[in-house]
């Protein structure tokens, strides 16, 4: 899915009055990319959490270098949203470990 909306031509892209909506989106999807992934582990550790994120940040790339292609129109390689797209997987890994450690510890 995150693939697909990011190759969406850029002119069939709502125009929202939002400063940076660009990078909140790709901050939040990639961030709920790392996250959700984390879930699937049946013992997330530490060191697959740094795999997932390095993932995270080579499917940000990939994104943005096919963006950049030319394969879609009105879309281009963004660096910004690249580092967008790693602080989320970042993020979103801290909030999985964060919630789990409060979830071990409450039951």
């Amino acid at each position: 899915m995150i693939l697909v909306a990011c190759l969406i031509p850029g002119n069939e892209i709502p125009d929202v009055k939002v400063p940076l909506a660009d990078k909140w989106v790709h901050f939040v999807i990639f961030g709920g990319f790392a996250f959700l992934w984390m879930c699937v582990y049946r013992k997330p550790n530490a060191r697959k959490g740094v795999f997932m994120a390095l993932l995270t940040a080579a499917f940000g790339y990939a994104v943005e270098w096919l963006q950049g292609s030319g394969i879609t129109r009105g879309r281009s390689y963004d660096l910004y949203d690249m580092l967008a797209d790693s602080i989320g997987g970042i993020i979103g890994l801290a909030a999985f470990f964060l919630l789990r450690r409060i979830a071990v510890t409450t039951t």
